[in-house]
């Protein structure tokens, strides 16, 4: 493992997957249990970049960018169509191209369909569930969905501008950053300038707005998800930050119906716990994996 003054690094690397350039951050000895990271909107691995050398002591830890996400890349000629099912087809081509048979899966935001899609189509490969503020519940769903759900009932272009004007913008991007945050100040500006500038790529918003409209397939499969859950019982931590608008407490309670054993912590910030909260994040999940997982 390599290390800079005694922290352990993190490489950026790229594959081939599912015909996709995927970029990806790694860090930590390859024999180590391995945490594939996956990430939400409008974020990429990097909202990863301070968890990451803290896991990677004891963890292998593995980040990709999803397709229409930070810095993976679709090729033009790939004919790639923005679906959930499709990021999580890649994401499986990317787990067998490193030849991954087991692994805990942290999951926030769009990390949980993509990844719970992954574990269902795989349930034997993982060995550990953590899920910050990544929802598989209905009652996990904020009242911050409600421009989306007028989408989902009538995909029009007038829904689609509604959705458009208040959350793909350098404003909407920030608020999801800051809201519920005791200082919003203290949340480092590099992380919401960055994924705004991101989404202002050519085509990067018709990419989002096909997505947002999609999301409705995941409620359809929150069924599908639970029954995982009930039958393969993978030992579940849901830490969550309490002031979510989008992914609301009850949703972290709700694992507990499915997984009694859960443990579910509830963080006083909001939807990018990481950017407030990582020290706690970190000391939990070694806690959690340190109890349940073994090299």
């Amino acid at each position: 493992m390599t290390t800079t003054n005694g922290v352990p690094a993190v490489s950026v690397k790229r594959i081939e997957a599912d015909g996709v350039d995927v970029f990806y951050r790694e860090a930590g000895a390859k024999d180590a249990p391995v945490v594939l990271l996956l990430h939400g909107f409008p974020s990429s691995s990097h909202m990863y970049r301070d968890l990451m050398p803290r896991l990677a002591d004891s963890y292998r830890v593995i980040a990709p960018d999803l397709p229409g996400f930070g810095f993976t890349n679709v090729p033009a000629a790939r004919g790639y169509q923005y679906t959930f099912d499709a990021l999580a087809e890649t994401i499986a081509a990317f787990v067998d191209k490193l030849e991954l048979t087991r692994y805990a899966i942290y999951v926030f935001d769009y990390g949980a369909p993509t990844g719970f899609r992954l574990a269902v189509k795989h349930p034997e490969r993982v060995s550990a569930l953590i899920s910050q503020n990544g929802n598989a519940y209905e009652e996990g769903l904020g009242d911050a969905w409600d421009p989306i759900r007028k989408y989902w009932a009538d995909p029009s272009a007038a829904n689609r501008k509604v959705v458009h004007d208040a959350i793909l913008n350098f404003e909407g991007t920030r608020f999801q950053y800051v809201h519920g945050v005791a200082n919003p100040d203290s949340i480092a500006p590099e992380s919401y300038t960055l994924d705004a500038a991101l989404l202002e790529r050519a085509g990067q918003k018709d990419i989002q707005l096909d997505l947002f409209l999609d999301y409705a397939s995941n409620l359809k499969l929150y069924p599908t998800f639970q029954k995982f859950f009930r039958e393969a019982k993978p030992p579940t931590l849901a830490i969550w930050g309490k002031n979510d608008p989008f992914f609301i407490p009850p949703g972290a309670e709700a694992y507990r119906r499915d997984v009694p054993d859960a443990v579910v912590t509830m963080l006083d910030t909001g939807h990018f716990a990481l950017e407030t909260h990582v020290e706690e994040i970190a000391s939990a999940i070694k806690e959690f994996l340190g109890k349940n997982l073994s090299r």
